[in-house]
């Protein structure tokens, strides 16, 4: 596969939003969304979006998943389906109520249940980007509201 395959894979976040963190991929919310942001990294049209965020920090952490190898793995030109396959061969978790568990917990995190640092980094950010009258119940509706899909 090559970088063509790459670039015609990826989306240009300069005009449009990577997937709702609450979509899957491989069973697992969020790798959709990380996957979106990496192809565009790599294809170079991420415009303000960052790969290995703290919330891909958040999948990487639970999977033990190296974000350099996801990136290398995504730069070969890899489909949706195959890098469904490959988080699900790489990542140390194999128990099925496990991934669940956490999907749940990652689609129900509050603010207060952040790390501090991202507490306060969203403490400006939210007033910044999200809608005046909008409430921010979990941290998937920050995302969800800034990109128009609440």
């Amino acid at each position: 596969m090559s970088e063509t395959t790459v670039a015609s894979l990826a989306l240009d976040l300069t005009t449009t939003f990577p997937r709702s963190p609450r979509e899957t991929l491989g069973g697992y919310v969020h790798a959709g969304r990380m996957l979106d942001k990496c192809r565009a990294v790599v294809a170079g049209t991420n415009g303000e979006f960052h790969y290995n965020c703290p919330l891909d920090g958040f999948l990487f952490e639970f999977t033990g998943i190296d974000h350099e190898a996801f990136k290398a793995f995504v730069a070969t030109g890899a489909d949706d389906t195959a890098v469904a396959t490959w988080i699900n061969e790489n990542s140390q978790v194999k128990d099925p109520e496990a991934v669940v568990q956490w999907n749940n917990k990652m689609r129900d995190m509050r603010l207060s249940d952040m790390p501090v640092p991202l507490q306060m980094f969203l403490e400006g950010y939210i007033p910044q980007y999200i809608p005046a009258g909008k409430i921010v119940r979990v941290w998937f509706d920050v995302y969800d509201m800034e990109e128009g899909r609440l």
